[in-house]
């Protein structure tokens, strides 16, 4: 008798475990030796520690650095990541996704560039300054049967990239049209633009807004804050998605040590309830 509340204990907790997705984005701040008291040696390890208070199954990264990701994964050895840089390799940032390897399961994945010729490794369009790109794949949720498809992505970051970054949200939209209509997308990000503005108008009448829909909210709204920890106006840093899901919960992670922070941008948290 003992053994079976046990097992269906056990089974109950499986069942909670499964009904719920819990998804980061997070610009990281690529290792420069010139950010001062907040360079990588000195914040990787709130980073890491973020990560495990929060228990993301799935994080988007921008700005990340091979190094990073490994000294992610070694600390964490729960996930695994995957993404080239934006180069085309593995030698300038990259869209890093880390996911849980015990709740996600990668059906596929891959990269696409934000440019003109979209399948060309480091093409540049529009007049950025830089590459730009998405990494996708397509998920598993163990144990339900549940797929759906991820985008990540980093918008070019200039004033003068307006155009740009509106070229970008059009191509990114395309590619979600190219899905079927009743699959399940999320998108994370740094778009390097204003929730509510041209660019964020150009996804959202086709995708949610995660911390508009979500049914609490903690921190603040905005998420770009250079090391002070006070943000900057404006939310650049989204979670979006298509899915017959409750946001449970939002977060915008405004952890620190002293003055020591785990980034740039505060980490942006959503909570989605899978039926």
């Amino acid at each position: 008798m003992r053994l079976f509340f046990r097992v269906a204990l056990f089974t109950l907790s499986l069942a909670a475990c499964a009904a719920e997705l819990r998804v980061m984005t997070s610009n990281v701040r690529y290792p420069n030796p010139g950010d001062g008291a907040n360079v990588w040696p000195a914040r990787r390890d709130l980073l890491v520690e973020v990560i495990r208070s929060r228990r993301p199954d799935l994080v988007g990264t921008q700005e990340l650095y091979y190094e990073q990701g490994q000294y992610i994964v070694e600390k964490l050895p729960e996930y695994a990541w995957f993404g080239l840089s934006r180069r085309g390799n593995h030698e300038d940032e990259h869209m890093g996704v880390f996911y849980r390897k015990n709740r996600l399961r990668v059906i596929d994945s891959g990269d696409f560039w934000l440019s003109a010729t979209p399948e060309k490794p480091g093409s540049i369009s529009w007049n950025m300054s830089l590459p730009r790109m998405v990494t996708w794949a397509q998920f598993e949720i163990a144990g339900t049967g549940t797929r759906f498809h991820y985008f990540n992505t980093h918008f070019a970051h200039r004033d003068v990239d307006a155009a740009a970054r509106l070229k970008s949200a059009e191509l990114l939209a395309c590619r979600i049209r190219l899905l079927d209509e009743d699959s399940h997308v999320i998108v994370t990000g740094d778009f390097n633009a204003f929730a509510g503005g041209p660019v964020y108008q150009t996804l959202v009448p086709m995708l949610e807004d995660a911390w508009r829909a979500a049914a609490a909210r903690t921190g603040p709204e905005d998420t770009f804050h250079g090391f002070t920890g006070k943000p900057r106006p404006g939310r650049i840093d989204w979670i979006l998605f298509r899915a017959p899901w409750k946001v449970r919960s939002a977060e915008t992670i405004t952890d620190r040590k002293g003055n020591i922070f785990p980034s740039d941008h505060f980490p942006v948290m959503a909570v989605f309830d899978i039926p």
